[in-house]
């Protein structure tokens, strides 16, 4: 893996504009606000007193996702009057009222004549009438056989209103139990009644329906409204009327539900070991106690407060504080009439108070960068991939035929969308003869020049090309056409945007305390904490998100080496060794063993494969035996060498000859497999074809024959695209492969064309020989049977399947035709005959062939074996089964 730029900072989404009264300036939050250093172990109990009689439940486990109602809008207005003081009042006969204080309560009921003749200039009859409404309300009250006529219940000292830290701390944000103060609560002593608090910023009004009442609640200030309603017990249902200078909105409260999330999800999430993560966390839409809405979760123990901000609520949170559930670290909040396709961010209060809007980390959908905040979003895709699924662990992976095509989305056709590329990627890979499909980076990245590599949304496909289930559409045709799908999976690091992982909730979360562990050299990037539980379990539960979730078949795992070594690219004194003085991870080890165990435990057939460059024992051995557990391991010493080899001009290619045979010295150490990858055709490393030296025959020519010495050495295979059809200039994401290549109006179409016709057979020669891939991993597999032939430049060597007969490679990576070419066989195979020849006329060789049935001759010429003589085509490599 080459280094990649930095990531550029993402712009903040452009949204719904702000009206001008809810543009609040962080720095206007209520300087009165406590510092809070953490929210008490379990707020959850204080949240129990909101709960009606019927809601016996203690909490409900986490729903399926539905459907739910478009997100309520509404223009805000000013910010509200000045409050008058609330003192509550009797409770009335039939009609429920929001009691005032006396400087603010108008005239009851039969006390209307009193105010009209005050108001005209009779004060007498004014008192009068007054007096007499007192009476007969005290006679009313008697006649109600009340058990002792006592005075009006006192209100509490300051009424129904918040004051002091509780207000001070909602109102800026800090609040970690905003379900204790707002919502409907009993009334605490002696008095009987239900108190209503809400929070709704630029409302003129708020009025309560409950049990078949209207009651308007009293304006306490700064978008805050309560009242003190005569009920027997907090209702079971209620909602609120909220009214705006121009309209008036019917609502659920959020504040009047039970959390959304259960207290197995909470434990699963305390301890590491929640492998469905992305059911309990970020944005799900749910119909929660019979209301359709959107829970809302998110995971930041260091916060003072977390807000939901999003198109909703015009991106002004201040009326949706979220609750801390307890130790977990988890906030949640379920927002009624919230559904598919809103917008949100989370607003966070750091640790010092100051705020930070963040896009969700479990985010399943994002907006198309440079835009960058969250959507919510359900899937709706109906899955017809069913036999694939059913019989893709038949065959284990290291035993079965694996060649893979790997492709960069976004540029093999630029433009195209998930389901335009649909149409088009399966038939053209399976057309070649590929098994999979290997796919540079999905996961949502702002900077496209990072390819992937620089991931803010590890749950989220690229909204680049449409949206999740577009993908899963891709990923079913792939399936229905034959080709299993891999993924390039980036666990290594991630970017220091603002709006994303990098100091989360204001401290170090995603990445490490130590500066020396956090910060990855190469790229600008931060790493992950892999000794954090939490993070290591939203890695893991990543990692089986994809392959359930998406039916991916496998995860290449990007960057293995730079985890697995605490000096990886860092000078002295830029890394501490661990606590046995050693230079591993523990924890990086630790974290790949439990995601390759994880993942194949859950998902049969599924293969993981690392990008590991360094001589690490056991990459692909199984963790119960101390290995790391990956199915299979790029072999980049292969791919190193056998590259230095083949660039050198065929004159100079016998003194480097041991770099095509030391690959077998090690070949069974491992489940390899040989790339050569998008990293070996930029940044000036050059296109396959062009490393190769002399005129543009000759280049044909030696990329022909190292792709067939490719596929015939042990091992699975994976070519980058433009590579099928030798095109000379290196990748790049901008314009992707030069298709005009292939153009038949183009004069050297034919030689493009015959690069591709090679790669076709090969593939499908390949799967057809189990010789090729059954025993990849074993070394009964192979045999030598010219490899000191360095004068020559040749290589010679057999393949063997379990059962069937052997294959005999041949190459000559001399630009000379060698006649009567002796090499060794085994006894009892009467004849061989060529199968694949890439000097071939319609792959643009010279045609040199073989072309009658080959017979060993007994007495041959290494110690008396049988031994063929063959004709080897110049710069060529030559396949041989039992006739």
């Amino acid at each position: 893996m080459t280094p990649r730029p930095p990531s550029r900072k993402s712009a903040e989404s452009p949204n719904a504009p702000t009206p001008p009264e809810a543009a609040q300036p962080e720095a206007a939050q209520p300087e009165a606000a406590q510092p809070e250093a953490a929210p008490p172990a379990a707020p959850r109990k204080r949240a129990k007193s909101a709960r009606a009689p019927k809601q016996a439940e203690a909490i409900e486990p986490t729903q399926a996702p539905q459907d739910a109602p478009q997100p309520l809008k509404a223009a805000e207005t000013p910010p509200p009057r000045k409050p008058a003081r609330a003192v509550k009042q009797p409770r009335p006969a039939r009609t429920a009222k929001v009691t005032q204080s006396p400087a603010a309560a108008g005239p009851p009921d039969s006390a209307a004549k009193a105010a009209q003749d005050a108001e005209s200039g009779k004060p007498q009859a004014a008192a009068r009438a007054a007096r007499s409404a007192k009476n007969t309300k005290a006679d009313k009250a008697e006649k109600a056989a009340t058990p002792r006529r006592t005075k009006a219940p006192q209100p509490q000292p300051d009424g129904p209103a918040l004051h002091g830290s509780d207000r001070d701390r909602l109102l800026a944000g800090g609040h970690h139990d905003p379900h204790g103060l707002l919502g409907a609560h009993p009334v605490q002593g002696a008095a009987k009644g239900v108190v209503f608090r809400a929070l709704r910023p630029f409302a003129r009004a708020v009025t309560v329906l409950a049990d078949g009442h209207r009651t308007p609640l009293h304006d306490d200030g700064d978008g805050l409204f309560s009242g003190v309603l005569p009920l027997d017990a907090v209702p079971p249902e209620y909602s609120l009327v909220v009214t705006y200078d121009d309209n008036e909105l019917e609502v659920q409260d959020p504040y009047r539900f039970l959390p959304a999330l259960g207290e197995l999800d909470l434990y699963l999430i305390g301890e590491g070991r929640h492998e469905e993560l992305w059911r309990a966390l970020g944005a799900q839409p749910m119909v929660h106690q019979g209301v359709s809405g959107t829970r809302f979760t998110v995971w930041a123990p260091n916060a003072r407060g977390v807000r939901v901000a999003g198109d909703f609520n015009y991106w002004n949170g201040t009326g949706f504080p979220m609750r801390s559930l307890g130790s977990s670290g988890v906030w949640e909040l379920f927002v009624p009439g919230v559904g598919e396709g809103t917008l949100y961010k989370f607003e966070i209060m750091r640790p010092d108070g100051s705020h930070t809007m963040r896009a969700d980390p479990m985010a399943r959908r994002t907006e198309c960068p440079p835009a960058n905040a969250s959507i919510v979003t359900a899937s709706h895709h109906e899955w017809r991939d069913q036999e694939w699924m059913e019989h893709r662990a038949d065959r284990p992976v290291h035993k079965a035929p694996f060649s893979v095509y790997e492709v960069h989305l976004a540029s093999w056709r630029p433009g195209l969308s998930y389901r335009e590329l649909a149409e088009q990627l399966p038939a053209y890979v399976a057309d070649l003869g590929f098994t999979h499909v290997e796919l540079m980076p999905v996961a949502e990245h702002p900077f496209g020049g990072s390819w992937g590599y620089q991931v803010t949304g590890l749950y989220a496909p690229t909204a680049r090309m449409g949206t999740p289930d577009d993908f899963r559409f891709l990923v079913e045709s792939l399936h229905r056409a034959g080709i299993g799908v891999i993924m390039d999976w980036v666990p290594a690091h991630f970017p220091k945007d603002d709006w994303a992982l990098a100091r989360f909730d204001g401290a170090n979360l995603y990445e490490h305390e130590d500066w020396r562990r956090a910060e990855h050299p190469d790229w600008g990037t931060l790493e992950f904490d892999y000794g954090r539980p939490e993070v290591r379990n939203f890695l893991v539960a990543n990692a089986t998100y994809w392959c359930e979730e998406f039916h991916i078949d496998g995860l290449r795992v990007d960057a293995v080496a730079s985890m697995l070594y605490l000096d990886y690219s860092r000078e002295d004194g830029e890394w501490a060794p661990n606590e046995f003085g050693g230079r591993d991870n523990p924890d990086a080890v630790a974290f790949l063993q439990e995601m390759n165990a994880t993942v194949y435990r859950r998902n049969p057939g599924v293969v993981t494969i690392a990008e590991e460059s360094t001589a690490w024992d056991g990459v692909t051995r199984p963790t119960d035996s101390g290995g790391l557990g990956f199915g299979l391991k790029w072999n980049m010493g292969w791919m190193h060498d056998s590259l230095v080899y083949i660039s050198k001009e065929p004159v100079h290619r016998k003194y480097h000859h041991n770099e095509m045979t030391f690959s077998m010295v090690y070949a069974y150490s491992e489940n390899y497999v040989l790339p050569i990858s998008h990293d070996e055709v930029v940044h000036g490393k050059q296109a396959l074809v062009s490393k190769m030296p002399g005129d543009w025959w000759q280049q044909r020519a030696n990329h022909r024959a190292y792709l067939a010495y490719m596929w015939a050495h042990p091992g699975k295979q994976l070519l980058f695209m433009g590579q099928e059809f030798a095109q000379g200039a290196e990748w790049s994401e901008g314009h992707g492969p030069d298709w005009w290549l292939l153009d038949p109006s183009y004069s050297a179409e034919p030689d493009h064309r015959g690069v591709r016709d090679l790669v076709r057979d090969l593939n499908q020669v390949y799967t057809a020989t189990p010789a090729l891939w059954e025993l990849d991993t074993s070394p009964e597999g192979f045999t030598w049977v010219a490899g000191d032939a360095a004068e020559d430049n040749v290589f010679a060597f057999l393949r063997f399947d379990a059962k069937s007969g052997p294959l005999l490679a041949v190459s000559n990576f001399s630009p000379v035709v060698r006649h009567g070419y002796r090499l060794c066989v085994p006894d009892l195979i009467p004849a061989w005959t060529e199968v694949l020849n890439t000097d071939a006329a319609q792959y643009g060789g010279s045609d040199v062939r073989n072309t009658e049935p080959l017979k060993p001759e007994p007495a041959g010429a290494h110690g008396g074996r049988p031994s063929l003589e063959l004709t080897l085509p110049p710069l060529a490599t030559v396949w041989f089964r039992p006739a």
